[in-house]
């Protein structure tokens, strides 16, 4: 079995009714690395994050974390078990403000002030503009503010795994700067990361592996140097010949 940090998904299917949105999905991740997974929309990359998560379940296959099994755990033991998702869309709590989210963010560590309030430090030393709106509601915030907090609140429950679907979507170039900076700040630290990504070159520039997913199955992987120098890749999602 796996190092107790490490996930493992082996030929797993996921179906929406008769349509089968993830073909035999393999793929690991390992202890203190960025994994990359990049594809067109519509490929099943959120699907793939969700059934990680719980919030789909395989209809084939298996999902590991460590010596658990997670096809037997419901959502709220999966972040229990260390795994934490930061949603496409961000999912933030717009009429609470910034502290409400992140402490809603740590419920799983509710009985414990001292815990809760040294992650919201680690969360501020990271986005420290948080902080300087840390009694702002979230709803009134920028968009790049409010995906710093989508992760800060998935930080907050202490994920050994940390997964991140499409942090960049929609934010202006210098703010898409900040939070890759972040990534690999919570890389260094030891954090490790499952990336979902539609600008694809950044996202391999950090990752230390990938994947590429295709109509539901996974057609190439590689280190993220190899793949971002890979003539298909280029060719399909960065924009290059």
């Amino acid at each position: 079995m796996t190092k107790s940090h490490e996930l493992q998904m082996r030929s797993v299917d996921v179906r929406y009714g008769a349509v089968q949105a993830l073909h035999g999905i393999s793929l690991e991740v390992r202890s203190n690395e960025i994994v990359a997974l990049i594809g067109a929309n519509g490929a099943g990359k959120t699907t793939l994050l969700k059934c990680i998560a719980g919030l789909e379940k395989a209809a084939a296959g298996t999902v590991h974390f460590g010596d658990l099994d997670l096809n037997r755990l419901p959502p709220h033991e999966r972040v229990k078990a260390g795994i934490a998702l930061a949603p496409e869309g961000r999912g933030i709590f717009p009429d609470q403000t910034v502290e409400q989210n992140l402490e809603l963010g740590g419920y799983v560590l509710r009985g414990d002030r001292t815990a809760l309030g040294r992650n919201t430090e680690l969360v501020f030393d990271l986005f420290p503009r948080l902080k300087e709106r840390r009694t702002q509601m979230a709803g009134t915030m920028s968009g790049g503010e409010q995906q710093m907090l989508a992760i800060g609140r998935a930080l907050m429950s202490e994920p050994r795994l940390l997964l991140l679907d499409e942090p960049s979507l929609g934010l202006a170039p210098l703010v898409i700067v900040e939070i890759f900076t972040a990534i690999q700040g919570l890389r260094a630290q030891g954090q490790t990361i499952l990336l979902i990504e539609q600008m694809a070159q950044q996202a391999l520039a950090i990752a230390d592996r990938g994947y590429v997913l295709e109509n539901g199955t996974i057609t190439l992987e590689g280190t993220g140097s190899s793949l971002a120098n890979d003539p298909k890749v280029r060719q399909a999602y960065l924009g290059m010949h």
